[in-house]
């Protein structure tokens, strides 16, 4: 595991940007792994300044994304296919057609996971998985549990999960309970995996999945038994982490 000490968000984007866009410039045609949320914006943001600039090329990319909500369309402006399509894939040359999402509005969980599996496989693995992580230790949308879930899988939400994500909804009562996520499994067997981690309100949190005990009850502590990790985090989100 390389750890990469930041000075605040923008410098985290750019040194997380840099990881990724070294994959791309050394394999055209890799498959990526995307994430959403907040933590990733700034990552996407310098993706594109650089391929504006005339500086990268996804015209050969594939992408496969972690999750998305159970019941949202497409068009859903809280979809994370919504999100990646306004956060990077409409001012990029990537070809809509490589890249994949979960789909939210198969109601047959099994049907579905088995799919985006399949996905997954027939891309021939990711070559790098970009992961946020959750202020109660999530990555994709695998909560806090007793055991790591393996392979894709539909998750019931968590409350803390909730509770962040309704600053995006109306109402907390219109938050989706429920998710696709890919598992523990499909994550860990990504080539090499890029977290990016930012603010003091997760510090606590990140000492302990760098640090701490590997258990399911911290989901992204399972990042300690992969053999090629980068994080890129700030001063603030390493504020607990020994010097």
């Amino acid at each position: 595991m390389r750890l990469y000490r930041t000075k605040d968000y923008d410098d985290m984007s750019r040194k997380a940007a840099n990881v990724i866009s070294a994959q791309v410039i050394m394999k055209p045609d890799c498959v990526l792994g995307l994430a959403t949320g907040s933590s990733p914006i700034g990552t996407y943001k310098q993706l594109i300044d650089w391929y504006n600039k005339g500086d990268l090329d996804f015209s050969r990319v594939k992408s496969v994304n972690l999750d998305e909500y159970k019941g949202l369309p497409r068009d859903n402006e809280q979809s994370y296919y919504y999100f990646m399509y306004n956060n990077l894939f409409k001012h990029v040359n990537i070809n809509l057609d490589n890249t994949n999402v979960p789909n939210g509005m198969e109601p047959d969980s099994d049907k579905e996971c088995g799919r985006y599996e399949k996905v997954i496989a027939d891309l021939g693995g990711v070559d790098l998985q970009l992961l946020g992580m959750g202020h109660n230790g999530h990555i994709g949308f695998n909560e806090p549990d007793d055991v790591f879930a393996k392979t894709t899988h539909c998750v019931d939400l968590a409350e803390s999960t909730i509770e962040a994500n309704k600053r995006f909804f109306a109402s907390a009562d219109d938050v989706p309970r429920q998710a696709y996520s890919m598992g523990i499994q499909t994550i860990m067997r990504a080539r090499k995996i890029l977290l990016i981690v930012s603010g003091e309100d997760k510090a606590e949190t990140l000492h302990k999945a760098l640090c701490g005990p590997v258990t399911p009850h911290v989901p992204a502590s399972i990042l300690q038994f992969h053999n090629d990790v980068v994080v890129v985090a700030d001063e603030a989100a390493l504020s607990k982490m020994p010097k």
